[in-house]
């Protein structure tokens, strides 16, 4: 990969799950069966609105909605059956449209790029397979620093990898956890639906614009500051 920090092009900070792979109601699901297995009947449309937190901050954050009195231990072990029963789903997981050839123009026009994921490696390397994201991607996930999203942390030791300022990179994401972690990074961020929240949403956490996919987000490139007759 070609990282010429010295372009006025940006680089980009993508996250994972329901950006480019569609694995959302794997998580979702997974989340459901979790919290099944220690007596605690959710609604998934809770669990949804909750996906792209780090699994700890999301198991606390729905055993607090509920009124139930969360222990680490509990937290824990929530966050144990939820990577058991994604991992059992995994086979299913494909990359959303566009993802590979969008990875593969960014590359090819040596526009510096990586993933940056509140998963744990463990869950994320059989979808970054799919994905065909290989050894030189410095990929960074939650295993790697303090707090997940909506805290910043991920996307800064993300452009720390790259060599490139956070102000100079455009952040992907399809939750507004995405988009609340890139502002208070001061990235630009940007939207995709195809994690299911609304454009509204996406612009209200702070999407500078919103797009249906990785293919739509590809078509428009020149709207986020790569053009390939640079």
């Amino acid at each position: 990969m070609i990282h010429d920090n010295s372009s006025s092009r940006p680089a980009f900070l993508f996250d994972l799950d329901g950006t480019l792979v569609d694995s959302v109601y794997q998580h979702v699901l997974a989340w459901h069966e979790a919290f099944e297995a220690v007596g605690i009947e959710l609604a998934v449309w809770r669990i949804h609105r909750r996906v792209g937190m780090s699994g700890g901050l999301m198991a606390n954050a729905i055993l607090r909605e509920t009124g139930h009195q969360v222990t680490a231990e509990e937290t824990a072990r929530l966050v144990r059956l939820h990577a058991e029963a994604y991992a059992r789903q995994s086979d299913r997981i494909r990359p959303l449209p566009g993802a590979k050839e969008l990875l593969a123009y960014l590359t090819d026009y040596g526009v510096p790029w990586t993933i940056a994921t509140s998963g744990r490696m463990e869950s994320a390397r059989p979808t970054l397979a799919a994905l065909g994201v290989g050894p030189d991607i410095p990929v960074v996930t939650r295993d790697e620093v303090e707090h997940a999203k909506p805290d910043p942390d991920l996307f800064l030791a993300a452009a720390g990898r790259l060599g490139v300022p956070i102000t100079n990179c455009v952040v992907v994401g399809d939750s507004v956890w995405d988009l609340l972690a890139a502002r208070r990074a001061r990235a630009l961020g940007v939207g995709l639906l195809s994690g299911g929240y609304g454009q509204d949403e996406l612009e209200r956490a702070g999407a500078y614009r919103v797009y249906q996919d990785p293919a739509d987000l590809l078509n428009h490139l020149d709207e986020v500051g790569v053009r390939a007759t640079e």
